[in-house]
């Protein structure tokens, strides 16, 4: 290792690592400082969905911008990725209805009650209507992180790993093994910004948001050709979220269900290659997060999931999330010279954190030597 670098990163989640990738390609010298000796993160503990299209404002633009590194790093990196598009089961009327003023604005087809069950494993009847969000893709999160790890290494970026940062200021990052300077620091630590710059997250407003996942097998009649949402993840994200009609939505969702609703449900799945599903999600938000998972949690997103494809799962694994949230979708600081702070303070790190690097990062590095 040596003590001067152009760039150097703290933290090697998916920000982190769209930093270094947004500085490497432009010919900088780069490091990545990380406590931890692998992905260990919310890089990992997620659905692997990059749920570009179910996006607005400054999501939406970052998720596009994101969608292209993608697609570039999964082609040069070599992991699993896949254009699939997402799809969506409306089992109400109301929530068929806030999908087809969403599809008013384009990306988004929608799909009868018929054409959403034979593109889906879901139980007979369940449907009354569907869509299909073209624009997004899905990963693996657990390769995908540690393949992009590997493919910055051969471009030059150095990694160092089981180290704590104990300080970070203008050009100087003070680690467990010592000092390290760079003409731009990058604080990329997610929820962790309130150890390590305690006043700008509180003035941000950032806590933690953890939440409950799982792994399970289950006898799907088809494969999940696609991420898969359902009404609760329309009350969520802000493209849904905007529209006056999702008023209904979730008001019947939270009259119909108040268990469901005092988790803060996303119900949504995605399917790996080697078939298994992945399960989720709930949400508590606070200063810290209690590691005690309460299983009726756990217990309720298994009886949802068998009641909507109709089969039985077998529970594999299961995880505690933990991810940043504040007010604000994200937080980008660049007012101090030679510091750039960014984080995705909302659940979409995965779909955003690439493109908010990039975007972030562009007016304070040189041009790309390669467009």
């Amino acid at each position: 290792m040596n003590d001067s670098y152009d760039v150097a990163v703290v933290g090697a989640g998916i920000i982190g690592l769209g930093a270094a990738y947004a500085a490497v390609r432009r010919g900088q010298r780069v490091i990545v400082i990380d406590r931890a000796a692998e992905p260990n993160g919310a890089t990992i503990r997620n659905f692997g969905h990059l749920c570009i299209g179910a996006q607005a404002g400054a999501a939406r633009r970052y998720g596009d911008k994101a969608r292209d590194i993608w697609l570039t790093l999964a082609r040069e990196a070599g992991f699993w990725l896949r254009e699939s598009g997402t799809l969506v089961v409306a089992r109400h009327e109301d929530e068929l209805a806030l999908l087809s003023a969403a599809a008013e604005t384009g990306g988004i087809d929608i799909l009868s009650a018929g054409e959403t069950e034979s593109r889906l494993p879901i139980a007979a009847g369940t449907a009354v209507g569907g869509a299909h969000i073209r624009t997004d893709l899905q990963t693996d999160p657990r390769t995908a992180s540690v393949a992009i790890r590997r493919y910055l290494a051969d471009q030059g970026v150095e990694f160092l790993l089981r180290t704590s940062v104990r300080s970070v200021s203008e050009g100087r990052v003070a680690t467990s093994r010592g000092i390290i300077s760079a003409g731009l620091v990058v604080v990329a630590v997610n929820h962790d910004i309130d150890q390590l710059l305690p006043e700008l997250a509180e003035a941000a407003g950032v806590q933690r948001c953890g939440l409950d996942m799982l792994r399970a097998r289950a006898d799907l009649r088809a494969p999940l050709a696609a991420p898969l949402l359902t009404g609760w993840s329309l009350t969520r994200y802000g493209r849904f979220a905007a529209l006056p009609e999702v008023v209904a939505v979730r008001k019947r969702l939270h009259t119909e269900r108040p268990d469901l609703a005092a988790l803060d449900l996303n119900q949504m799945y995605t399917q790996l290659p080697d078939g298994t599903l992945i399960v989720g999600d709930t949400h508590v938000r606070g200063d810290s997060v209690a590691p005690f998972q309460p299983e009726t949690a756990a217990e309720l997103l298994v009886s949802e999931a068998e009641t909507l494809f109709g089969v039985p799962l077998r529970v594999i694994e299961r995880w505690q999330g933990v991810y940043a949230s504040a007010p604000e979708d994200f937080l980008v600081d660049t007012t101090m010279p030679g510091l750039a702070v960014l984080a995705a303070t909302t659940g979409i790190g995965m779909t955003t954190g690439l493109g908010l690097a990039e975007t972030s990062l562009a007016p304070l590095l040189p041009a790309p030597a390669t467009a």
